[in-house]
């Protein structure tokens, strides 16, 4: 995978607390292994007025044309929160987005991302409360996400957000929790040869 590291887009706004995976991709569209064409399956509940993807929802933001092409989410509280389903992530990069920003995140959904290169951002309620504003006054207005930095910049307004070193790096490198294990592969392998032969 190739890593994050910097990110200029623009926002989708979903301005609810407690987004859990089923409404993320529900069960119904679980049957799939390949991380590929989840995306159009995305809030499928309240992108569609029916089964068939055919009457999308004229009120639901990401079928406003506004807001068509955005690569980051705005949530709120909760975010991913539910049943534990790597799909979710799978569907939101598919569909096109590489980061998510909210007040806070479920913790297996945040580990599920970052093994997909899903960047979650967490900010303050307040911070959160004043880019839905920013994006209410202008809906294209642009966003510059730097994770070297952590600094995230939307308008003449620009945030701080933590990250774990661990996580911060895993992402910058492109690595997965496999991936990163391999990086060490030569030093597991000296441990391996130096165990008594019974142990092998």
């Amino acid at each position: 995978m190739s890593g994050f590291t910097q990110l200029s887009g623009r926002l989708a706004p979903l301005d609810a607390n407690n987004v859990d995976t089923d409404q993320i991709i529900p069960k119904q569209f679980l049957t799939a292994v390949s991380r590929r064409g989840f995306g159009k399956h995305l809030f499928f509940d309240w992108r569609y007025l029916d089964g068939d993807n055919q009457r999308p929802n004229p009120d639901f933001s990401l079928n406003q044309p506004e807001y068509q092409g955005a690569n980051v989410l705005l949530s709120k509280a909760n975010f991913g929160c539910g049943s534990s389903r790597e799909h979710a992530p799978w569907a939101l990069t598919d569909y096109g987005f590489k980061a998510v920003i909210a007040s806070s995140f479920a913790d297996i959904f945040y580990g599920n991302s970052l093994n997909n290169q899903l960047l979650c951002i967490a900010l303050t309620d307040s911070q959160v409360d004043a880019l839905f504003a920013e994006l209410k006054t202008d809906p294209h207005v642009r966003i510059d996400i730097d994770l070297a930095s952590q600094t995230v910049t939307c308008g003449q307004k620009q945030y701080t957000f933590e990250i774990n070193p661990t996580h911060k790096n895993m992402l910058m490198s492109g690595l997965d929790t496999i991936g990163q294990t391999l990086a060490h592969e030569n030093a597991i392998k000296d441990f391996e040869d130096q165990l008594p032969e019974w142990l092998n």
